[in-house]
């Protein structure tokens, strides 16, 4: 007697298309070199000092060295600011990472971020040097990107593994979450669920004419979202 044949129902998960620059080139100036081997890469990488200005992205044996303008940093720090603000309103705890360099020669691959955070799995690497071989990757990394990268910067960071990416046009604000091994565009960003995508921008607008006043706004929300749910 044949045995009834098993049906199974497989979702398929569509990545989150790359976004595109909106905006002038005003951010960043980009190098990109192309055919670039990945001991190559690495002898770019070692040559040039710790306390350099540019960050390198390799991937695909395509290299971009970017360095960051006023607009770029101005925004970076902006938001960094904005996450620090947060984690400590939540009593979570944080190991920012910043831009350090997360290789992975496996995948032959390299980026240096603008911001990175251990949050959920900050008690796996606190009080230590983080090892990429072996630690988890951090789970937020942030990216400002305002004129065009070369680099596929969401298929990048979803093949390291990162759980949540952050991408800022200087305009629009992306949260991306790694699904079934690729980004998808979510409204929300799980680490920070409790908070809408328009606070960010409310928080940047404010924070564009008085920083400190825009972190005093945020904590007096903060304070009556806590209110309410009681």
């Amino acid at each position: 007697m044949r045995a009834a044949a098993r049906h199974e129902t497989i979702t398929m998960v569509i990545a989150a298309p790359e976004p595109q620059a909106t905006r002038q080139p005003t951010g960043e100036q980009r190098v990109v070199l192309r055919g670039l081997s990945w001991e190559a890469y690495l002898v770019i990488l070692n040559v040039l000092p710790e306390t350099r200005g540019a960050r390198l992205t390799y991937d695909d044996r395509v290299l971009e060295i970017t360095v960051p303008l006023e607009d770029h940093e101005f925004y970076r720090s902006l938001i960094e600011y904005f996450i620090r603000g947060l984690v400590e309103l939540m009593g979570l705890p944080i190991k920012a990472m910043g831009s350090t360099t997360m290789n992975s020669p496996s995948l032959q691959k390299g980026a240096e971020p603008d911001n990175a955070y251990y949050i959920q799995n900050q008690p796996l690497v606190k009080g230590r040097k983080v090892d990429f071989s072996q630690d988890p990757p951090p789970d937020l990394v942030v990216e400002v990107d305002i004129t065009h990268t070369d680099i596929a910067k969401n298929q990048l960071y979803a093949s390291l593994g990162v759980p949540e990416f952050w991408r800022f046009d200087g305009q629009v604000w992306r949260i991306y979450t790694l699904e079934s091994g690729v980004y998808v565009e979510a409204e929300q960003s799980p680490t920070f669920p409790a908070v809408p995508k328009a606070q960010l921008y409310t928080f940047l607008a404010q924070a564009r004419d008085d920083e400190v006043g825009a972190m005093r706004v945020l904590r007096a929300w903060w304070a009556e979202q806590a209110q309410v749910s009681e």
